[in-house]
């Protein structure tokens, strides 16, 4: 058995050596091991259009919290991390409070977990509930003050960024927003292999959609870098199949930070990331609250985010339209409505190049996952890349293994696909097959959906369109489901928690 103090295993992690060009930002990250030796990898952000100017302030300031986000992963394993940059008090508690929140996750769902990327002894660690469990001491290298709260920005509420890549809801939240505003789809182009993923959609909006960006950032190989400084990580990482990642939590915030100069640019007024309504967990282990692995994917980091911005005095909103969609009715809506974009879906990290087109694997886990939903709903897989070959075999590992989804989704899963007779009946899909109506309905609830969490300007729009497929809405009241309809009285029984004006006065 280890413990927590066993994990760190360098002096100090510095963000250091900003340089702020017009199209790109970077900044070292510089390891400073106990025996006093340095080692650093560049983090860079580069930009198609210029977004910067080295002597605003703003600027400093903003290009000093994009290549600040990376670090929130490695809060547990350093004694120290400095920053340098330019930060006000709003960001100052923002990277505080979020690398305690990553630390807490990471000790939960990584550390805890059984993990094929840890070394012994470190697979076998201790843990219980703290106060705190950051090791690293926050340090902010440049004392100078700034205070961003003057900064004039002019925030349209009818523009959308849209946090954007090959993904079922980051099309989905396109094509919706294509009909509801003006949508800014933002392609972060990693340098791994992540970016297959987005090749299709990217290409494909391009064509069609002249307000489409792609920065491009090499996170990934910041990321993979620092699992070698980390002696817990096995060496060979690499060559590990996993669906998960060795360690890091905050991901997305990386991604996010990186379109946040081209909504400002844009006086863009809204933040959209695809998630839907499981990606919102809040759990125990051993006594320890976390969200499951899920924070930066879940409805409390919007809110997060909505909050920072507020606190720096931007007008934006960032959140989900899709949180009260099961991932089956994401699909359904995307499919049926927005076929011309539901063909350049790749769910998949396996995904492999052919004549100039990115195809998914057809083997893995989101592989079998997406042909099971799409043949449920009796639509035609081969659209977005799957042959005939890749429906047979998915379908048959389904017959055998379970996918990830809440219980009751993959439940109703099942239960469709056997109804359809598109699978066989055996002891593991009999013991999954379940009907659970409601993950084919809209769904409310205080935790995972609730309206106060989304604008009241785009609901109607928004739920307009929703509710022309799906098998109506429901409620969660006192632990069970409850029909509503969706009209004019419940779009508007609350106010967005953002909003200055209170109902009634």
């Amino acid at each position: 058995m280890t413990d927590l103090q066993s994990f760190i295993v360098h002096e100090r992690l510095t963000v250091g050596n900003l340089k702020i060009e017009p199209n790109r930002v970077s900044a070292d990250y510089i390891i400073t091991t106990f025996s006093g030796d340095k080692r650093s990898t560049p983090l860079t952000y580069t930009y198609n259009h210029p977004y910067f100017q080295a002597d605003s302030e703003a600027d400093q300031n903003l290009a000093s919290m994009m290549l600040a986000q990376l670090a929130f992963n490695y809060g547990l394993f350093f004694r120290e991390i400095v920053f340098e940059g330019l930060f006000d008090q709003a960001d100052r508690q923002f990277i505080r409070d979020m690398t305690e929140n990553t630390s807490r996750e990471i000790v939960t769902n990584k550390l805890m977990i059984d993990n094929v990327f840890l070394l012994p002894p470190y697979n076998e660690i201790q843990v219980s509930k703290q106060e705190k469990y950051t090791a690293a001491s926050i340090v902010f290298a440049n004392k100078s003050e700034y205070n961003s709260t003057g900064e004039s920005i002019q925030a349209d509420p009818d523009k959308y960024a849209i946090l954007s890549s090959g993904g079922k809801d980051s099309l989905l939240t396109y094509g919706l927003i294509k009909e509801i505003g003006i949508p800014y789809p933002v392609f972060i182009n990693e340098s791994g292999r992540h970016w297959f993923t987005a090749v299709n959609s990217h290409r494909y909006y391009n064509s069609i959609e002249p307000n489409t960006a792609k920065p491009w950032c090499n996170s990934d190989r910041v990321f993979n870098w620092m699992l070698r400084q980390l002696p817990f990580i096995r060496p060979d990482f690499a060559d590990v199949r996993a669906d998960i990642y060795p360690i890091r939590l905050w991901t997305v915030a990386v991604f996010l930070f990186g379109v946040l100069p081209i909504v400002r640019k844009k006086g863009i007024g809204n933040i959209l990331i695809g998630n839907e309504y499981d990606t919102t967990i809040f759990t125990h282990t051993d006594g320890i609250p976390h969200y499951q692995g899920l924070y930066d994917q879940s409805k409390y980091f919007d809110n997060a985010l909505t909050a920072y911005y507020r606190r720096k005095g931007w007008n934006i909103n960032q959140y989900s339209i899709l949180r009260s969609l099961s991932e089956m009715l994401i699909m359904k809506v995307l499919i049926k409505r927005y076929p011309e974009l539901q063909q350049h879906q790749v769910s998949c990290h396996a995904a492999h190049e052919k004549d100039g087109r990115m195809y998914p694997c057809g083997n893995c886990e989101k592989c079998r996952r997406i042909i099971g939903m799409i043949k449920s709903m009796d639509e035609d897989p081969a659209p977005c890349g799957y042959d005939e070959n890749m429906v047979k075999k998915g379908l048959a590992a389904l017959e055998k293994r379970s996918v990830k989804q809440l219980g009751s989704d993959a439940s109703h899963l099942y239960y469709m696909l056997a109804a359809k007779k598109l699978i066989a009946a055996n002891e593991h899909t009999s013991r999954l097959a379940k009907p659970h109506p409601e993950i084919m309905k809209l769904r409310f609830d205080k935790e995972r959906s609730n309206l106060e969490d989304l604008p009241e300007k785009i609901r109607k729009p928004l739920f307009t369109i929703l509710t022309q497929y799906a098998d109506g809405a429901v409620v969660r009241d006192q632990h069970k489901w409850k029909e509503i309809t969706v009209d004019d009285d419940f779009l508007s029984s609350v106010n967005y928690k953002y909003d200055k004006q209170v109902k009634g006065h």
